[in-house]
């Protein structure tokens, strides 16, 4: 089992950045397939990115392709988005995930092949 904390939402300007981050307990964290995904109000759970076991492999929502990049740090257990040229309809709670997988190069994108849950993040961004 892992538990997620996520951090480093906030208010932003349009066209600025932020970078979140997702420290992860326990000792396999490197046994999980990590993902994020942002739920505005009255909407429904989104994909944002996913990156495998090994960080190798990564995959985006069309919406943040070129702006967000996702990466981990396998050693200090934490996965990361970093988020560029924000928008307004980027305002959400960004949620991260692990799936445990057996490929280290396996990337779900499906909200639903993900076990594990942090308590999510707000970010916001004016215009």
């Amino acid at each position: 089992q892992v538990q997620l904390v996520e951090s480093g939402g906030g208010l932003v300007q349009a066209g600025g950045s932020l970078r979140l981050s997702c420290a992860a307990s326990g000792r396999t964290f490197s046994s999980y397939c990590m993902g994020w995904f942002r739920q505005a109000p009255g909407t429904e759970r989104e994909f944002v990115a996913a990156i495998s076991r090994s960080g190798g492999n990564t995959d985006y929502a069309g919406s943040v392709k070129g702006r967000f990049a996702i990466s981990r740090d396998n050693a200090q257990n934490t996965v990361y988005l970093q988020m560029n040229s924000l928008k307004p309809e980027d305002t959400a709670v960004y949620y991260c995930a692990a799936s445990n997988t057996h490929s280290y190069y396996t990337i779900l994108t499906a909200s639903n092949t993900y076990a594990y849950w942090g308590q999510g993040t707000q970010v916001t961004v004016s215009s």
